[in-house]
This record gives C-alpha cells, structure tokens and sequence, in this order.
C-alpha cells in the first residue's frame, strides 16, 4: 500500500500510527529522515512499511531487507536490540556492506519495535554524524520510548501488523513556521476564466470545503485592493507580451504574510491568446530572496527533502532551458530527468544523508556539460549549476546523457557501487546464495533488469539462475554445449567480455538467435576462477544504453568474484554432500521392533555449516529393557563426529553387558576424559521396561525430555541430572524413577530443536510441548514428522537436530 499525506487519499490506522512514531522519532533525536520496517507476509523478509525526510525512490535498493543480511536493521530485528552507529567510523566497522551502498558521513539509529518476544519490525532515525563521538544515552532513552509506545499502538491495531508493497512516503515538519507552498493556475484575460489547483485555493483562503471558483475575480476576492489591480495590470501586460520572460509581482495574502505570483504568456511558444500559466509562492516564514538570487550569475536551484523543487533563480531558467512555473513544485527527477540518472544517485543521496556539500560534473545532453553543487540542509538542499567545459578523457560519441561517466566523482559512483556485492559475496556459501546476491546487489548498481547464470559442466552450459526473463524464454539455451554459436557460450570460451548496446546490435552479431521481446542492452560475462571456466553470466537491460570504459572494467571484474564465488558454491554443495552421507553412516538406520513399544527417530541437519554435526540417537535392546540414547557432542566437524561416534559405541557397549544407568553414565564420562578429545557431550538415557513401564532415567547437562500423558496432558519433566559429559571425573548421575503408562509418548531431542537466535530457549521448549499436546490420535511416525516439520520451515539453522520418540501400546493416543 502506499500513501502521502499531500495526497487526498485518507490513511488508515496502522499508517496514521506509523507515520505519527517516524516524526516522533526523527524529532526526539534531531534526525533529518526516518523510517520503519515491518515484517512481511514472506518469512524472514522485512519490508520498508514508511520513509520520511528521503525521496523514496532513491532508496529503493533498500526498501527489502532479509533478516539474515548483515544490514543494521537486520541485526537489530534479528538481536532484538538497538544498534546505534554514531558516524560512518562506527558503521564501517561494524556493516561494511552498508557503508559501500551508502559512503557518506551519517549517524542512524535502529530500534526493534516490540511485540511480545519477537519484534514486529524496527524503527529508524538517520541524523547528521556525530564525528567520532557515539550516540548519547538520552537520545537511546527517546528512541526505545517511542519504539516502545509504536509496538503498543501497533498491538492496539485491529488489522495484522505486516507490510506489503511500496513504502508509505511521509513528509516531516519544517523547522520554520510554516512550509513553502506553491500553486499553480490558468487564466484567460480576456474572459477572465480560471482554473487554479487546491493549493493555489487554500493559499488565497478558501476553505476545503468551498466549491472550486472558476473566475480571477472570484478567486482573489481576499486581496488588497492595490494587489488586485496590480495583479491584473502585470496579467494584461504579460498578455501582450510578445516575449516569453516570466513576469512576477509580490502580493499580500488574506492573512497579511507576503506571496509572490509570477505569470507567463505564450510568447513565441504559440497558444491561445490571453491565456496565461501561473504560479503561486507562499514562502513560509523564511526570507523573501528571490531578487537577490536572480542577481547571482549562477544558476540557483532548491528542492525540499522529497526532492520537490521549491526555488528556481532566473540563471537557473536560462542554463535548463525551462521556466520556473514548468519547474517549481515538481519533483526534481522529472523536472530535470538527466539528474535522475543512476549515474547521479549517489551524489544525490550524499547531500541527503550528509552535511557536506557535493560537487560533480553533469552531463545534461550530449554537447552540454554542467559544475553541479549540492549544499544540504535539514530542510532541503540548494543546488547551483555553471556550464563546465567537456572533461577532455571522455568519448566523443555518447549514448544517453549520463551514461559516459567522465568525471573522477563519476568514475567512483561505478566503481564504489559493486564493493557492496564483492563484500556480500564472502559471505553467500551455496550457488543459489551466490546468484541471489548478484540478483541483489549487481542489477540495482547498474541499473539492470535480467539476470542468468550459466554454469559448464562436461562441456555444456546448464541454467543455474534466471530472473527478469519471459518465462520459459531461456530453456531454449538450456544444456547447449561449448561449440554453440551464441554469446553466452562464446564469452566463456573466448574468455572475452561481451557488450551490446541494443537488441539490434545482438542480432547483426549473431543473426538469427531468438531474442525476446526487450529492446535494451545486453552483457555477457565469462565466469572464470583461477584460469578455470565456470560459467556464463548474462545481464539484461530495458532501454539501450552505452558502457564506459569503467563499467565495462568493473563489470569484468566483478565476474571474476562471481566465478570464485561460485566454484567455492560448488565445492560446498560436494563437501556437504558427502559430510552428510558420513553423518547419515553413523546414524541407526533402523530402530529395533519390540512388543509394547513403538520407537521412531528423526534426523534434520543445520544449513549455516558443511561440516558434520555431534548429535546422535539410538535405540539398544539390553537384558534389562530397553534403553532410549540422544546426545550432541558440542561443536562441529569431523572431531565432533568422531567423537560422537566413540560415545555412541561405548554407551551401547556398557548397556549390552548389563550396566545400570547410572553406571553407564559414569563410565562414559570417564572415557570421554580420557580420551581428551578437547571437547564435551551432554546426554540423557532412558531404560524403559516395555511391559510395565517402568523408565529409569538419568541426564548429563541435556534438555529435559517431555511427557505426554494418555490423557492429553503433557509436561516438560523435570529430571535431576548431573554436568555434561568430558568435565569432572568424579560427577555423579542420579537416577530418577517414572512410569511411562499405556497410550503414553516420551520425547528426547538436542536442542537444535527447541533454539533459535534471538528467542528464549524456554519458548522453543513450550513450542515443543504445545504441539506434542495437540497431535490428538496420531500415529507416532506422523507426530515426529509435524514436530520436525515445524523445525525444518526455518532456513536458517545453526544446529542440527535429533529427535527420538517412544510409545507404549495402549488406548489410542
């Protein structure tokens, strides 16, 4: 959804509470723009929900936020705690990648909003940097005060506190006593018809509720009478004008604050005669300077923190080529769309974020270059222009305006951009990490819309990763082997970059090749790691474009990254294979079948490591009953799994030659000392009497097992144990005697099963016995699958997981 408060659209609930707490925060801190992120419909996805102080669009890369990556704002949601980063030291240090999306001089300030135990979101102030000093303990006290009083209003709300679509932009109170407005109008001398827009209404005085006048009369009935006449005397002489020069005259408002009007006629531009364009300035309580800024030589230019322009000085006018009535009130990158280019972003996002002033080269058309300065303040930004000659490294021939990139402060918006992938690819561990951190962070920083990834295997290319494409449009491409005659195989073989600035510039290279229906640009990458070749990487664009000599350089480069990336993607996905059939090894691969008792065991691996986990079960039928075994050797890796593989043999060994539990315990703690393996288990093991149901239990350092009752009721036990395994030689077990009666479960698990990062682990336990409550009447096996099921919805596990379940035959479950 999305919604502005100039809009006359009205916001609901969660919106008026949400804006209400962006304002407050931003004001509480002395911040210059704010937001808040809610959770999405899509688990583990945050979504930009509202933005005030910045233009939206220009942070569009950031409107979507995987709780995962390592962004301030996910560390916050994820930790449930407040990050605070004074300046951009602070930030470097702690999120690199942010930094290298954002290089500029800025403090922000990330709050989770609270929801119970689990935030609904995070609440987020930016503000000028503090230079090295971090953020004060009053400003922290402000910020979770109104972090804490968004999540109350949120609860109060009847719908579900998620987001889904745009952000909601938000425009924040000016520091003065009132903001600049601008209207706008039409008026046929002659007649004296006009038409005038709701600001130009209310700016006159006319009350919401008024129907709309249609007459100048009408509609400047609460003016001096010598504003009046003078109105209609400059409208009658820019009538007769045959020039196209704005006329202007200051007037007073009904409520006595000054405004200023400026009329343009049609000139040598044509149009009906007598019908003059319009525009209405109310400036507020600040300075009325616009005589002043039209005496400067320098074209002059303001627009708000939205990016909508509130000034234009007349120097400005004859450089763009566009009156101030066609500019002021527009929103910057429409009125001037070649400053809208990816190409500038950046500079436009540093004078929003910083207060220091930016200055750039700027090409507005393919002959006229521009000295463009930007000087922020917490109300908006002035931006002054002067014509600059061409840079002389750059090409004659050009494509759009703004895409040669000329200027040392051009060159470092294309190369700083993409050190925000190569960072985020040390950190992606499998192909289809790797591919959707290119998708993230390589399309947005060149503006591209398409994305595949080719990877070779025995001499042929298989698609490994698409977005943007039609569907179905490059299974065509699929499998094709390395004799083919098309770019994304010849860019592989040759090793050689190739760069297409339209679609008809592909066809004369390769006629015939079946092209979708997009007629933009087109990159094919080679994917080469260490001399050795990888894949193919294929890069899409809407419109045609050119590519600089930096673009092309680093979009190599780049390729080269996505090419090691991959090959370690690759290894992974073959070390982890085997690392799992070593763990599926030294796992039971069938659980004993004995009369009275049904016994099932479930195995789920963590996703965050390769290496082999510690955790085991088992199930030993023993002269004295059965015996029910789960344990996890802390850490990962093949000492862990060795370790764990030793303990598995000596428990069932001690428990074959008629151990008690106690003993058997005991004497496996005294091994696992002995053979200083540098590590600790923990353990629990049940001896149960299949036809009684008589259980002895005894527990070293492990979770509680949980007991479910015949009827329905089911408790976390609460089993006396000793300390885990491997620390203290002489550590005793006692033994605690229980009853597991007819038509009862018990379940034992590690606790990669009840832990999750940032939660309790009490809440995972209740989760566990919550769900073991209302399988009702189903069979052991369907039970286990829920409870591992649920387990298995995260995707992002640090642990891996055992569960061993047992049931004495009896009345139905």
């Amino acid at each position: 959804m999305t919604w502005s408060p100039e809009g006359s659209r009205t916001p609901d609930g969660l919106s008026l509470v949400l804006a209400q707490a962006v304002v407050s925060a931003v004001d509480a801190v002395g911040g210059y723009a704010g937001g808040v992120y809610l959770r999405s419909r899509t688990p583990g996805l945050l979504l930009m929900a509202v933005l005030a102080g910045l233009p939206v669009s220009l942070l569009r890369p950031w409107w979507r936020m995987h709780v995962n990556r390592p962004f301030p704002v996910a560390e916050a949601y994820r930790s449930n705690s407040p990050v605070y980063l004074g300046d951009a030291e602070a930030a470097m240090r702690r999120f690199p990648q942010l930094m290298a999306g954002l290089p500029f001089p800025f403090g922000s300030l990330y709050v989770p909003v609270p929801a119970g135990t689990t935030p609904v979101g995070v609440l987020v102030v930016l503000r000028y940097a503090t230079r090295g000093e971090p953020v004060g303990g009053a400003d922290r006290r402000r910020m979770e005060a109104v972090a804490r009083s968004l999540g109350a209003d949120i609860a109060a709300q009847d719908a579900p506190a998620e987001w889904e679509g745009e952000p909601m932009p938000v425009r924040l109170p000016s520091d003065t006593a009132r903001q600049l407005r601008v209207g706008h109008f039409e008026w046929d001398t002659g007649s004296g018809a006009v038409t005038a827009d709701d600001c130009t209404h209310e700016i006159l005085g006319h009350a919401p509720t008024d129907a709309p006048v249609r007459s100048m009369e009408a509609l400047t009935a609460g003016l001096l009478p010598e504003d009046l006449y003078g109105l209609w005397t400059l409208g009658s002489r820019a009538a007769r004008s045959a020039e196209p020069h704005v006329r202007r005259m200051p007037l007073w408002g009904p409520d006595g604050s000054p405004l200023l009007v400026e009329l343009s006629g049609p000139g040598e531009r044509g149009g009906p005669a007598g019908l003059l364009t319009g525009v209405l300035c109310d400036p507020g309580a600040g300075p009325a300077v616009p005589d002043a800024a039209d005496r400067i030589p320098r074209g002059t230019l303001s627009h708000d923190r939205l990016g909508r322009i509130t000034y234009v000085n007349r120097a400005a006018e004859e450089i763009l080529g566009h009156s101030r009535a066609e500019l002021t009130g527009r929103p910057l990158g429409e009125a001037l769309p070649w400053l809208a280019n990816p190409a500038y972003e950046d500079h436009r996002r540093a004078s929003l974020f910083s207060d220091d002033p930016v200055h750039f080269l700027a090409r507005r058309t393919p002959t006229q270059w521009l000295s463009v300065a930007m000087f922020p303040g917490r109300d908006g930004v002035t931006i002054t222009l002067s014509p600059s000659g061409r840079p002389g490294h750059t090409p004659q021939a050009g494509a759009t305006p703004g895409e040669e990139l000329g200027s040392p402060a051009d060159r470092s918006t294309v190369l700083y951009r993409p050190v925000a992938l190569a960072i985020a690819l040390t950190e992606a561990v499998t192909a289809r990490q790797v591919s959707a951190v290119v998708t993230e962070e390589l399309l947005p920083a060149f503006g591209g819309r398409q994305l595949a990834i080719y990877l070779q295997n025995e001499r042929r290319l298989y698609l490994a990763w698409e977005t943007g494409f039609p569907k179905g449009f490059l299974d065509r491409f699929d499998g094709v082997g390395l004799d083919t005659h098309i770019p994304g195989v010849e860019t592989l073989t040759t090793g050689r970059p190739l760069f297409f600035e339209s679609m008809e510039q592909l066809g004369d290279a390769y006629p015939g090749i079946p092209m979708d229906a997009s007629v933009g640009a087109r990159a094919f990458l080679p994917l080469i790691a260490s001399g050795r070749p990888v894949g193919s990487c294929i890069l899409g664009f809407d419109q045609p474009r050119g590519f600089s000599p930096e673009e092309r350089a680093v979009l190599t480069a780049l390729a080269g990254l996505i090419a090691q990336a991959l090959q370690r993607a690759q290894r992974y996905d073959t070390e982890a294979a085997l690392a799992r059939g070593l763990q599926d090894a030294l796992l039971p691969h069938r659980l004993p079948v004995v009369d009275h008792v049904e016994t099932v065991g479930r195995y789920l691996s963590g996703t965050q490591d390769i290496e082999v986990g510690g955790d085991w079960y088992d199930v030993i039928e023993t002269g004295s009953g059965l015996a029910l075994v789960i344990g996890d050797v802390q850490g990962h890796g093949v000492a862990a799994a060795a370790t764990m593989g030793q303990l598995r043999s000596a428990v069932r060994a001690f428990a074959l030659i008629g151990h008690e539990p106690q003993e058997i315990m005991s004497a496996t703690n005294r091994l696992l000392i002995g053979l200083d393996p540098g590590q600790f288990a923990s353990c629990c093991y049940v001896l149960l009497d299949p036809a009684t149901g008589a259980t002895s239990a005894v527990r070293a350092g492990h979770p509680q097992p949980v007991l479910r009752h015949p009827d329905g009721r089911t408790e976390v036990l609460d089993l006396p144990g000793g300390v885990v395994l491997g620390v203290d030689p002489g550590a005793s077990y006692p033994v605690t005697e229980l009853l597991l009666s007819p038509g009862g479960v018990l379940a034992l698990f590690t606790d990669g099963l009840v832990e999750k990062s940032g939660t309790d682990i009490d809440e995972g336990i209740e989760r566990l016995r919550s769900t073991l409550a209302a399988v009702g009447h189903m069979p052991l096996a369907v039970t286990a699958d829920r409870i591992i099921g649920q387990a298995g919805q995260d995707d992002d596990r640090p642990d891996d997981i055992a569960l061993l379940m047992a049931a004495r035959e009896g009345p139905p479950r």
